[in-house]
């Protein structure tokens, strides 16, 4: 495991684990990460994967990598190879890799204990009726008329179900608990299901498949986990969980502890609902620049050092909350800052012609590639008598504030020298399509006598060296902060229309373009941009923005709610 803070910080979670250790409850810490292989990993799940892996790493324990392959309709070995990269990118390595569905006969023979003792009967009642007799919150469900069905009975039907013999639906086995528990969980909750479909692993063995409730627990028993960390959702499953383990010959019994979800605004933190954005279209794939996944991340240019930054900072507790996107973006901005190479490009070109540069003559600049961090050298970076500059940067009847180039104004180049605006030209239409602009040789940057100031300073690329690339600006894919939790309203209504423009006439250094895919820059007083993993090819280089030099929703947000009262 990677190590980014010299000093760990606590939480109760943390510190129970101390407390076992120091008692002597137990010699060594085990946990595990058990995902789903039915989808991507997301941001949230970051925040378990660093919990998990990190605490072992801390105090010298064991983590196993568990896949929970119980439900064959919805899983795959794709995924299963996609959360192992994840895993691997945030800079964690399991102990051990391990498949609930390695111990599907463990689990089988656990539910034929259950049963002998009394412990598990098998239902015909439908799913509906099922739900019907559970009861609600306030009042206690209904035994089922097949609760009391002799033991031999439900051996031998559950022993048929398993070989197959009945369609989906006919039968489930339920365990034997209590109808009137103030715990809906504990009202006869079903263990297994009958689902004739092959599995990624088993075949066609079995026929019949455990709940995630039984599973979960009996292999965190099986596996010798000391410390199984779940998200709150769990909390009210605790006690089945203990039901389980404590009613059947269970090799050990590990301790739940629930801890808070992490979730961003301007996103989905569903599984569910980010496969519906993949599967209609709305986005290009799971690793889309703009999903939550850590694939998507990843491709957009977010580090494993910002994601583990973001989480330590944020901490462990049982408090639930919703966290600004923000505070990840300057997670990443925090991380790129000190590493993230500087150079210069032009996002909506604007030519300038230097009337007194020489014809056909390339003059080669010495800047730095890091302004605060000599170690990492210098860039030479061309300048020619035809350059770009953002269109932005130039305005013909500017406010009084304006310091960027107007008429008759002058500006510095970034490392060059101060230049005045001459003369504009305009194409038939009234547009601005060039300027003419002198420079001033005295000025230029790091020459003793370059003691003029102007207050303005903007970024330009040589037209001669610059290279066209594909920019892909991604931004928050949602413009509300919550999209699932708008009343009467499907959550697709509310995706951003802007989350990604691309702009195809971009103007990079040559640097930027020689780059490779995962190759992360500063573009000079616009943002963090990164090679995307996935387009970009020799010659036609397509780059993703990871984040803005600066929070600029705090602006827009304060507009759209203007907008929305």
């Amino acid at each position: 495991m990677n190590t980014d803070n010299a000093v760990t910080p606590t939480n109760f979670i943390r510190n129970i684990v101390i407390q076992d250790l120091e008692n002597g409850s137990h010699k060594e810490i085990v946990t595990r990460f058990p995902p789903e292989p039915n989808g991507h990993l997301h941001i949230g799940h970051a925040k378990s994967i660093c919990l998990n892996f990190g605490l072992p790493a801390e105090f010298g324990g064991r983590v196993n990598l568990r896949f929970d392959d119980t439900n064959p309709l919805k899983e795959n070995e794709d995924f299963m190879r996609a959360i192992m990269e994840d895993v691997r990118w945030l800079g964690f390595e399991w102990d051990n890799m391990f498949h609930a569905s390695d111990y599907f006969q463990q689990l089988y023979e656990f539910a034929l204990h259950l049963i002998r003792t009394g412990k598990a009967y098998v239902e015909e009642l439908t799913a509906d009726e099922i739900r019907s007799y559970r009861g609600t919150l306030t009042e206690p469900g209904r035994e089922s008329p097949f609760r009391d069905r002799p033991v031999e009975e439900s051996l031998d039907l559950f022993q048929r179900m398993k070989a197959g013999e009945f369609e989906d639906g006919k039968f489930v086995l339920r365990a034997r608990i209590d109808m009137a528990s103030p715990n809906i969980n504990m009202r006869d909750p079903v263990v297994y299901r009958i689902r004739n479909a092959s599995h990624h692993r088993t075949g066609d063995e079995w026929h019949i498949y455990p709940m995630y409730d039984w599973a979960h627990g009996i292999s965190d028993a099986i596996e010798g986990v000391t410390h199984s960390l779940c998200t709150l959702e769990f909390e009210d499953h605790r006690p089945l969980y203990d039901w389980f383990l404590d009613n059947i010959p269970a090799p050990c019994h590990p301790r739940q502890i629930e801890f808070a979800r992490g979730n961003l605004d301007y996103t989905v933190m569903s599984k569910r609902r980010l496969r519906e954005l993949v599967e209609d279209g709305y986005v290009s794939g799971w690793d889309d620049p703009r999903m939550p996944t850590l694939a998507g991340l990843r491709r957009r240019g977010f580090t494993p050092e910002a994601i583990r930054a973001f989480w330590t900072e944020l901490g462990i507790s049982k408090t639930e909350s919703i966290i600004p996107m923000s505070v990840l973006e300057n997670a990443v901005r925090n991380d790129l800052n000190v590493r993230a190479p500087r150079t210069m490009a032009v996002l909506d070109p604007l030519k300038v012609i230097l009337t007194n540069f020489p014809e056909g003559e390339t003059e080669w600049l010495e800047a730095p590639v890091h302004p605060q961090n000599e170690a990492m050298g210098t860039r030479q970076v061309a300048l020619t008598r035809e350059i770009w500059i953002e269109r932005s940067d130039f305005m013909e009847d500017p406010p009084g504030k304006f310091f960027r180039l107007k008429p008759g104004g002058e500006v510095r180049l970034r490392n060059a020298f101060i230049v005045e605006c001459t003369k504009v030209i305009k194409n038939e239409k009234g547009d601005v399509v060039e300027l003419h602009c002198r420079f001033d040789p005295e000025s230029r940057s790091g020459l003793p006598g370059a003691s003029r100031r102007v207050k303005g300073t903007i970024h330009w690329v040589s037209s001669e060296h610059g290279v066209p690339v594909e920019v892909r600006l991604c931004d928050r894919l949602f413009t509300v902060p919550n999209p699932l939790g708008e009343k009467d309203r499907d959550y697709r209504e509310f995706l951003n229309p802007h989350s990604l423009d691309v702009i195809r006439n971009a103007i990079v250094e040559v640097s930027v373009a020689e780059g490779s895919p995962g190759d992360f820059y500063q573009f000079e007083r616009t943002g963090y941009f990164c090679h995307d993993e996935a387009d970009s090819v020799p010659g036609r280089p397509v780059l993703n923005r990871i984040v803005t030099l600066r929070d600029s929703w705090a602006r827009i947000e304060k507009e759209m709610a203007q907008k929305r009262a």
